[in-house]
């Protein structure tokens, strides 16, 4: 492959990448005088008729994106059977050998790029497209710390709904997603979820998940929970952590999109500074005030108590029960040591209570507690605890509110109170969960009613033709027995019935026989009969017809029609013979030319 030149145009130099699905090599644009890269499919994937279409289909696809993140696709072509792709040439390291090199990367600059990530994949989704390979080894390092996302070249197109694949799994088991290691719906949530184990990877130099195999690997995806990245690295910040656990949720409608995974790590950066540690030549951030959501790390010992009073009081219900109308402890209670005791008790549980309620009990330090309700898990704690105060975590259900963010705070915001104190802050957890129903061959009407009893929602319903009675639900999203969250939408697909092979008849009423003629003959129908009856309608036009408007008639067949002959004639007709022995009738039938 070296010294060829692909297309009497790009002269191979030397070979710079290896990949299981293609070779990359630096090349000379010999048209436009410019280095760029060249990826040359392997020799095995030529004969694939299929899989070459789409992969120049979507080559050219990817090649319309735009974005200081992403690798340049310039062109896309074939020579002596060689597939290739020519994109812009990165020089620098993969971030996979950055790792290797740093063991690990400080929390501001792994936050930084992965914004920078996010934000390629962003301008991907906006234009249908999964990346399906985010990992590090595609991932460019160029020489100012500033990142490329490359391999758009064999990316997904994704459909009105999802795409699913067929035949073998491709992508990089330690980083793909759940989804993708079963080999069912891709959306752009995969790419999230991919997203997540590189960052995972960036803050800890470790995967989330090892084996011996790939089947082993691709089980844990589905089954397994990563180790908490604080319990590698207690110095990466909360919030990091937090973005990891939703980014890497093992539901895809859990996950955020691309969007909303950029803006919570922007809003990350600015909360544990944005500047990188271990690269200094990276640029400066660029700014985007956006609000943020991420999914709430599970703390199920936090979820028990949520009555805020019982902090408040607890001193009192403790000196209560010592106090509490014992009279056989009479003569004890008149001991000046029992009394002394007593009341150090008192002393020592009020100034606790005191403490847990109202901060720190001895401090004159006051401050005003900051509105978190709206806020992700995370990024309200760490607001709170930003003003020295402490955080109590509640489990509440709402499905109004999307899961990960507060419900709502005690003390409410803006009201002033001594440093260290408790706020106890409500997040929602979703709707209750529930069981995904079987809709399958219910009509819409019933499947509709069988949601909104259950307290879900009827969402996108598609239509398809089908041999099932038009209305019969087909399929649905999510599937059946999987779990869903009260007030949750769910989407369905319904049958409009089968294919119609005819044509649907029109009302020919008032039109002339010649009308008539051409529009039967324009939809390969022909005229039959001509039957003639008086009526008030002028003479000639028609005034019914045979198979009736609006049903199918099949290609070739005959098409009757009546047309007036005049004015309608209110007198009986004859029945006897005239005297040229022929008897009249209102109706009389024409054959036609």
């Amino acid at each position: 492959m070296i010294e060829r030149v692909l297309a009497r145009r790009y002269e191979i130099l030397e070979n710079i990448g290896c990949g299981g699905m293609a070779d990359v090599y630096k090349a000379y644009d010999q048209l436009l005088d410019r280095t760029v890269a060249v990826k040359v499919l392997h020799a095995q994937f030529a004969n694939d008729k299929e899989f070459i279409e789409k992969f120049h289909r979507e080559a050219k696809g990817a090649a319309k994106l735009t974005h200081p993140n992403v690798v340049n696709i310039y062109d896309v072509g074939e020579d002596e059977g060689s597939h290739f792709i020519v994109m812009e040439y990165v020089g620098g390291q993969t971030l996979k050998e950055y790792i290797q090199q740093q063991g690990y990367l400080e929390p501001a600059e792994a936050a930084r790029i992965a914004k920078e990530i996010a934000g390629a994949l962003e301008v991907a989704h906006k234009n249908n497209l999964v990346h399906c390979d985010i990992k590090p080894h595609n991932i460019l390092v160029m020489a100012d710390g500033h990142i490329k996302v490359t391999d758009f070249g064999i990316a997904r197109a994704v459909s009105s709904s999802t795409m699913t694949y067929g035949g073998d799994v491709m992508g990089s088991v330690h980083y793909f997603s759940p989804e993708q290691a079963k080999g069912t719906s891709i959306t752009t949530k995969s790419d999230v979820y991919s997203l997540g184990v590189v960052l995972y990877e960036m803050l800890t130099g470790t995967l989330p998940f090892n084996g011996e195999t790939s089947v082993s690997i691709a089980l844990k995806h589905l089954q397994e929970a990563p180790v908490s990245i604080r319990q590698i690295k207690p110095s990466v910040p909360p919030v990091l952590e937090a973005i990891v656990q939703k980014a890497m949720n093992k539901e895809p409608m859990m996950r955020p999109d691309s969007t909303e995974l950029y803006m919570d790590l922007e809003q990350a950066q600015a909360m544990i500074g944005g500047k990188s540690v271990s690269n200094a030549n990276a640029g400066p951030q660029p700014s985007d005030p956006f609000a943020t959501q991420m999914i709430p790390r599970v703390t199920p010992d936090m979820m028990q108590n949520a009555n805020p009073t019982v902090y408040s009081r607890q001193g009192q219900e403790y000196g209560y029960s010592e106090l509490g109308g014992d009279e056989s402890s009479e003569g004890i209670l008149k001991s000046r040591k029992f009394l002394i005791g007593l009341l150090l008790i008192l002393i020592v549980g009020f100034g606790t209570g005191s403490f847990l309620a109202f901060g720190n009990f001895w401090s004159s330090v006051e401050v005003e507690v900051p509105n978190v309700v709206g806020k992700s898990e995370a990024i309200a704690q760490q607001m709170l605890e930003d003003k020295n105060l402490r955080v109590k975590i509640a489990d509440k259900y709402d499905a109004d509110v999307p899961a990960g963010e507060v419900v709502s705070q005690y003390p409410e915001a803006g009201a002033t109170v001594k440093e260290q104190r408790q706020v106890i802050i409500y997040v929602s957890r979703g709707g209750e969960e529930l069981t995904m129903p079987d809709l399958k061959s219910m009509s819409r009407t019933n499947a509709e009613a069988k949601l909104k009893k259950m307290g879900l929602k009827i969402g996108a319903v598609y239509e398809e033709e089908s041999k099932e009675p038009a209305g019969t639900v087909l399929s649905q999203d999510p599937r059946a027995g999987s779990k869903i969250n009260k007030g949750r939408s769910v989407d369905i697909t319904v049958s409009k019935g089968e294919k119609k092979t005819g044509v649907t008849l029109p009302d020919y009423s008032g039109m002339s026989v010649e009308s008539v003629r051409s529009n039967l003959e324009a939809n390969k129908l022909k005229l039959g009969s001509i039957s003639q009856q008086s009526s008030s309608q002028p003479s000639g036009t028609v005034i019914g017809q045979s198979p009736a408007a609006g049903s199918e008639a099949k290609e070739g067949s005959a098409v009757n029609i009546i047309v007036s002959s005049g004015t309608a004639t209110t007198t009986k007709a004859p029945t006897s013979p005239t005297p040229g022995g022929q008897k009249t009738s209102p109706e009389q039938v024409i054959k036609p030319d």
